[in-house]
């Protein structure tokens, strides 16, 4: 196995577990936020606007970090910085 084949496959592992380990924890994190919103909306129900409208910002917050992993695995599959480098020393 090559060096450029060798770049090439860990790239693509990575870029595949970033976004199944970056969308676990934000996954979570939402399912919890719903959680706690309808559990307070149940308790204050007058109160529903303002906690609807604090929940939708935190809840794009929250998604903005599997957002930033997609941008990293999309980086390492289509613009790896090391590929240029391996493929000078290949001589291609």
């Amino acid at each position: 196995m090559n060096d450029i084949s060798v770049i090439g496959m860990a790239s693509i592992i990575l870029a595949g577990l970033t976004i199944a380990i970056g969308s676990i924890g934000p996954g979570l994190a939402q399912g919890r936020a719903m959680a706690a919103a309808l559990s307070a909306i149940a308790q204050q129900p007058d109160e529903a606007n303002t906690i609807t409208r604090t929940l939708f910002i935190g809840l794009a917050m929250i998604e903005s970090l599997t957002i930033y992993c997609f941008v990293i695995a999309m980086i390492l599959i289509f613009f790896n910085p090391f590929w240029n480098q391996v493929i000078s020393l290949a001589g291609g």
